[in-house]
């Protein structure tokens, strides 16, 4: 009886244990599981909080009235500021420059243009923002060149010895010297206006009060001796146009010119031989009844912006057309204003522009994303002039009744919206719309292309023609490992693959990229023929096996078969291969890549989707293989043993049954697969091109997701527009496999409860 009470009380104390270490690890298990969704929804909420800012719409502060004294003679033509907006610009039709305080109007400096005895001005004209270069034009048919200059200096705090106090002391300079530029040799008023200035060079394009076009080119030389400048000059009247002439523009680089005319006209004229310019076309960039009120050219001196008296805004540039010619061709309408577009400026060093109109409203706007990023109302009065920040981080409006107005602009990420990510964009000097990613350039004009669409496409490209590789050899090969194959040879092959699994895939891409794709292109004819010929050739010799005598099959035993294609394969590659070079000096001069190229207009790659398909699809088939192996091998005998009992074959037990029963495991193992396929950077990062093209042919290349932010990240600036949508572009990567990996998981569920019963 005691040994009884015993045994039980050993047992009560066993049991008890148990429950305990059962509770124990029921709480691990919980504990680990809510880690793994807490460290995803981290990931995510982490990848959103650095894009979501750019999606952010653009911030205006209240205008703010700034009051400045001013002459009633006087009426502002120009309105600016230094770069870190502090001190603002306003130059008058009289030659007044006056420097204010943008926060209260305090008047810091004033100064008057060094105008000759006598001599009245007659127009104005602003350069490139970006060269903050301006002129007026006077009664004598002569030109002053002036430019707003800060000299900042640094003095140490009295009060505190660590600090420095930075003070900005604003003049105009005259970058061209004090005295006037000749421009029309007969002594006309200039009547209109238009000047560039770089450097050494300066070129002006004025309408004489007389009505003609002439242009006049500076070109100043320093004496490395003496240090004396001299200065030559070219001029040259102008073809004239038909109509009134309302406004010159002459891009920054000072070999166009745009002449606005007759009201719907413009006329472009090559002035890059300022001694023989031509007219190369004139179109009407309006239809009859609406007028041009308002023109200027973007940054870098590529596209032309109209604003029409019915409010409309539209940008244009030239295109190379098919007769090789370029013509100005409409390349995109914006959100039109309310009323008649009275002022357009340009951003000093992107795409962006500010319009006004007659209502008293001004417009943001961004070329390149299709956008009016934001629009605020300055009262009743038309807006006459507009200016901007340097930085573009303020603006500058004056409106008829000389009131000017102020305010801070937030507006970092101008360049993003929906159809320039995803959609085709028309940019500048492009022969037609296109997805295109690049992010920098060597020059300061560039205009950034942000569309993620080909590397989005580019991933499902690399995951397309990987999977193709892979899910036939890694399901087949999986089916008959588990189904067919003897325990001893499997217990061979299936650890072997499973090693390939732990082989870096920087190995891959490397052996891909500076071996296997240089042997695909000296043999490419023979690698297309061994990967036609492999298929058949494993159908013909299963058929010439299953017509040899028994006596001669007897002796390889059941479940070996499969080491008989090992020479097979060999042999039939290295046919393919000795037959290619022939094939292609008969059929394709000797070199297929080039003929592909040259005749059919196919474009070839070395580094190709054909190689990345060969070496992802190797980097993926031991994930697929073994989860498919261990899913079909998995199934439990009985089911076999039944269907075989009934009278089925062998391959019907595996079709109706074992493939049934084994689905839920293969399907996840296939979307594994891609899940590794999608996520893939070493082997596409050395193995292609990284071209980011809109392509599906299997001989171009591509730029993935993965493989772009592996490239760029090293080189992106924190916080900026190609920063965050690198993060942009791993959120989708993210998403992709979460809807994926979902998807295939319900898949998976609806299949195992759809087959449990068997």
């Amino acid at each position: 009886m005691e040994k009884i009470e015993t045994n039980i009380s050993r047992v009560g104390g066993y049991t008890g244990r148990r429950m305990a270490r059962d509770r124990l690890f029921k709480h691990v298990m919980t504990f680990g599981g809510l880690s793994v969704i807490i460290a995803i929804s981290a990931i995510f909420f982490y990848l959103a909080s650095v894009v979501v800012p750019i999606f952010m719409p653009a911030q205006m502060g209240d205008l703010q009235q700034v009051n400045i004294p001013k002459d009633a003679l006087e009426s502002s033509v120009h309105l600016t500021s230094e770069e870190q907006a502090e001190i603002g610009v306003r130059m008058t039709d009289r030659g007044s420059v006056t420097f204010f305080d943008l926060r209260d109007g305090r008047v810091m400096a004033e100064e008057k243009v060094a105008l000759p005895e006598g001599v009245d001005i007659a127009s104005f004209a602003a350069g490139d923002p970006s060269q903050q270069v301006v002129a007026y034009g006077l009664s004598d048919g002569r030109m002053l060149v002036l430019e707003q200059d800060f000299k900042v200096t640094f003095q140490v705090d009295p009060d505190d010895h660590e600090k420095d106090i930075r003070t900005i002391t604003p003049t105009i300079a005259y970058p061209v010297g004090n005295e006037p530029l000749g421009i029309d040799e007969t002594g006309q008023a200039l009547k209109r206006l238009t000047v560039q200035h770089s450097g050494e060079s300066t070129t002006a394009v004025a309408q004489t009060a007389d009505g003609r076009l002439v242009l006049a080119a500076f070109e100043s030389r320093s004496n490395m001796i003496t240090g004396e400048v001299t200065t030559e000059r070219f001029g040259i009247e102008l073809p004239p146009v038909e109509g009134e002439v309302s406004q010159l523009l002459l891009e920054v680089k000072q070999r166009d010119l745009y002449v606005v005319h007759g009201g719907r006209f413009v006329s472009h004229y090559d002035v890059m031989n300022k001694q023989a310019p031509r007219l190369l076309q004139t179109v009407a960039l309006v239809p009859e009844g609406e007028t041009i009120t308002a023109a200027t050219i973007l940054s870098g001196g590529f596209s032309l912006i109209i604003g029409t008296d019915q409010g409309k805004v539209s940008q244009w540039f030239q295109v190379r057309g098919d007769d090789n010619v370029n013509h100005l061709t409409h390349i995109r309408s914006f959100k039109p204003m309310a009323g008649r577009v009275t002022m357009i400026t340009p951003e000093h060093f992107r795409k962006g522009f500010l319009a006004g109109d007659d209502k008293g409203n001004v417009g943001l706007y961004y070329a390149t994303s299709n956008r009016l990023i934001l629009k605020r109302s300055t009262g009743s009065e038309p807006v006459r002039v507009v200016g901007f920040a340097p930085r573009a981080n303020a603006v500058l409006v004056e409106s008829a009744g000389n009131a000017i107005q102020t305010a801070r602009v937030e507006n970092d990420y101008p360049e993003i919206s929906f159809s320039s990510l995803w959609q085709k964009v028309w940019y500048e000097s492009y022969p037609e719309p296109e997805y295109n990613w690049q992010s920098s350039a060597a020059t300061s004009d560039f205009e950034p292309k942000f569309s993620v669409a080909p590397l989005t496409f580019g991933t499902l490209k690399a995951a397309f023609y990987a999977m193709l590789v892979a899910i036939p050899l890694a399901v087949l090969g999986a089916i008959f490992a588990a189904y067919f194959m003897s325990p001893r040879m499997r217990s061979v092959v299936k650890p072997s693959i499973e090693i390939m699994e732990a082989l870096p895939t920087v190995i891959l891409g490397f052996l891909a990229g500076l071996w296997l794709a240089p042997w695909v292109d000296n043999n490419l004819a023979g690698t297309l023929m061994a990967i036609f010929l492999l298929p058949f050739s494993f159908v013909i010799t299963a058929y010439v096996w299953h017509l040899l005598p028994q006596r001669l099959t007897a002796g390889i035993g059941s479940g070996w078969e499969a080491a008989l294609l090992v020479p097979v394969i060999l042999v039939v590659i290295y046919l393919a291969i000795q037959l290619g070079h022939p094939i292609e000096a008969a059929f394709f001069g000797g070199n297929m890549p080039h003929w592909l190229t040259n005749e059919l207009g196919i474009t070839y790659e070395q580094r190709n989707s054909l190689v990345v398909g060969i070496a992802m699809g190797f980097a993926v088939i031991p994930t697929i293989f073994s989860i498919a192996e261990d899913a079909v091998f998995s199934v439990p005998k009985h089911l076999t043993s039944g269907s075989l009992a009934l009278g089925a074959t062998p391959w019907q037990t595996l079709f109706f049954v074992v493939l049934l029963t084994a689905s839920p495991g293969i399907f996840s193992a296939i979307m594994v697969g891609m899940g590794r396929a999608v996520g893939e950077t070493m082997i596409v990062l050395m193995a292609t091109g990284n071209t980011a093209v809109m392509d599906l042919s299997i001989f171009t290349g591509f730029r993935t997701l993965s493989a772009n932010i592996g490239v760029e990240m090293p080189e992106a600036a924190v916080g900026t527009t190609h920063y965050r949508l690198l993060f942009f572009s791993a959120l989708v990567l993210f998403v992709f496999t979460f809807v994926v990996n979902t998807v295939a998981e319900l898949v998976r569920h609806r299949l195992r409860e759809k087959y449990s019963s068997l």
